[in-house]
């Protein structure tokens, strides 16, 4: 008997030979981006190389995703430079409100939405930083920057773009359905484990996270082939359809044995139907085919976090200003556009100051690397050749890390790969000087500091806010109503995603806050899935007793909702009419309501 193993990928210095190519892929565009950039004689060769670094992503549909979004923010925060330095030519001071308050605005957006779009949006609140603050003595310029600056960054997307085609960088899709099917198993394991008691919430947690944190890449695939908007569209109705399944399996984990077989039966078929709508979407998916039902996938979205972060970014950056006009530097533009940029990008992150004390950590580094490269490695050299090979070790390197579930170690290999060209910053012929390296230098390591000292006097959102923020929203949310237009699976994928956000605030230990969190998406989700139901009846004979169960819905009048089963029940031709369905549905949201409700709740023998 011979035993087999899982094949192993292979590896080069314990490395993942994708990894390897992904960063050869990166330092290829990188040298391309520099090429094109000296062909064309743009000013600032190293935005092209920058904008490289930025869109290094795995697959080839998340970097063309990221692209457009990049090229948008890029054109609204151009816009953004054009009007404020127009408004507020001659009073610098006031560009620089101008520029927290646009950048507030830019960061409240951001904190509405999730992946490359909120990437976008505060990629136009920093532009603005970049291109007006650069610009501050000579407003007049900015156009003139605005254009080299967009330039630039054409040549970075093309360079990228050309490298991913030509080295064939893989597709998201084939990944996201393999995963998107796992997925689906572990849901239908934990249906199953409700059977033998052993369902459990964490479970559930991991699950609900995984599939929400699916989202931006379900997105990313609809750029990656021709058909990749009809493979986006059954990817994003599968990850609705399985939180559905899943709602469903908590349902029936729950147990609610005083239901009766008849309960028992309904969350049974309730489960095999969602289920049944996974699998069809999956294979939608699979043979990249329209999805019988087109879903959206809805983000929660709280405008108080939001607007309370939005504030403190602002704050940030105008406790960075005053701190630089106070001492009196001259050239503290560049300082203030970096603190700016970790600013805006730290919010899209989970913890806004360990994303600034990153950036401290990884400065040093870059200005090291970048030190032993122009003044070791390259030591006046001017050949282009020779600056492609010596960048190759320093490029490399840092692409290396990005794949790292460390996120230490992927945010310094980003620093460093974004931060290394700045400080060379390439040009044609290549200057070695000395005195502007130290100056450049400075302010990149400055930038983080600064940007730390704000934060430690106006410290971030804390996460303890967040959660009892979301928990207040998600409490006051309860209801029938459907403000959004939404499907009741769509509206469950929604609350979905705010416990995505919950447990991204270190949720996952405030036991008691969870338990309360998953009662309300309980309960969400039966109240609409009753709500629907009784829609059917709107215009028959059963209209009034549809009223009727509405109103107590939203009175939460447990009495009342089991006399209405009763009624609808009586009026069933079989037990599988809608008006049985209808009933069960009801009888199940009335004992939700009752376990959550404290021991005074009306109860009553179904």
């Amino acid at each position: 008997m011979v035993a087999t193993t899982a094949q192993q990928p292979f590896t080069i210095a314990k490395i993942p030979a994708g990894s390897w190519t992904f960063a050869v892929r990166v330092w290829l565009a990188t040298i391309l981006a520099l090429f094109v950039s000296f062909w064309l004689q743009l000013e600032a060769p190293f935005t092209a190389a920058v904008t490289v670094a930025i869109l290094a992503e795995p697959t080839r549909g998340q970097a063309l995703d990221k692209a457009a979004f990049r090229l948008t923010g890029t054109i609204v925060g151009v816009a953004a430079s054009i009007a404020i330095t127009g408004l507020f030519s001659q009073a610098r001071d006031l560009i620089l409100v101008a520029s927290a308050v646009w950048l507030g605005l830019c960061v409240f957006a951001a904190k509405l939405l999730d992946g490359n779009r909120a990437y976008a949006a505060v990629l136009s609140g920093y532009t603005v930083a970049n291109i007006a603050l650069q610009q501050l003595d000579n407003p007049q310029h900015v156009f003139e920057a605005s254009v080299e600056r967009s330039a630039a960054i054409a040549v970075g997307i093309v360079s990228i773009a050309v490298v991913n085609v030509l080295m064939s960088a893989p597709d998201r899709q084939s990944r996201l359905a393999v995963q998107l099917t796992a997925i689906h198993r572990r849901v239908r394991d934990y249906a199953s484990a409700g059977f033998r008691d052993e369902g459990d919430s964490a479970t559930f947690l991991a699950l609900v996270r995984d599939i929400v944190g699916l989202r931006a890449d379900v997105a990313s695939i609809a750029v990656e082939s021709s058909s990749g908007t009809v493979v986006s569209a059954a990817a994003r109705s599968a990850a609705v359809s399985l939180v559905a399944e899943l709602q469903a399996a908590r349902v029936l984990n729950a147990g609610h044995a005083d239901l009766g077989p008849e309960g028992s039966a309904w969350k049974m078929r309730e489960l095999l139907r969602r289920d049944d709508h996974v699998c069809q979407d999956l294979l939608a998916l699979s043979s990249a085919k329209w999805p019988s039902r087109l879903q959206r996938a809805p983000l929660y979205r709280s405008l108080r976090i939001a607007a309370d972060t939005a504030v403190r970014a602002a704050l940030w950056f105008a406790v960075a200003s005053t701190l630089f006009v106070w001492a009196g530097w001259s050239a503290a533009s560049a300082s203030l556009y970096l603190v700016a940029t970790v600013a805006a990008l730290g919010v899209t992150t989970p913890n806004p100051r360990d994303f600034a004390a990153i950036a401290l950590v990884g400065a040093p580094v870059a200005v090291l690397l970048a030190g032993i490269l122009e003044f070791v490695v390259l030591d006046g050299a001017d050949a282009f050749p020779t600056l492609a090979i010596a960048l190759a070790p320093f490029a490399i390197g840092a692409a290396l890390l990005l794949p790292s579930q460390n996120p230490v170690w992927s945010g310094l290999g980003r620093i460093n790969l974004i931060a290394i060209p700045t400080i060379l910053a390439p040009s044609n012929p290549q200057s070695y000087n000395p005195e502007a390296f130290l100056f450049t230098s400075l302010f990149i390591v400055a930038a983080p500091a600064v940007l730390l000292v704000a934060q430690m006097l106006i410290p971030p959102v804390s996460n303890e806010k967040q959660r009892s923020q979301l928990l207040a929203e998600v409490r006051g949310e309860l209801g029938p109503d459907n403000k959004n237009s939404e499907t009741p699976e769509e509206a469950t994928f929604r609350d979905a995603s705010s416990i995505g956000q919950f447990l991204s605030a270190d949720g996952a230990q405030d036991n008691r806050a969870i338990a309360e969190l998953l009662s309300c998406f309980d309960r969400s989700a039966m109240i609409r899935l009753c709500s629907t139901k009784l829609t059917q009846f709107a215009d028959g004979p059963l209209a009034p007793l549809a009223r009727q169960a509405r109103e107590a819905i939203g009175t939460r009048d447990t009495a009342a909702l089991r006399a209405v089963a009763r009624v609808l029940r009586a009026n069933a031709s079989h037990k599988d009419a809608i008006e049985a369905e209808t009933a069960e549905c009801l009888v199940l949201t009335s004992d939700m309501i009752d376990r959550n409700s404290g021991p005074n709740s009306s109860r009553e023998a179904t």
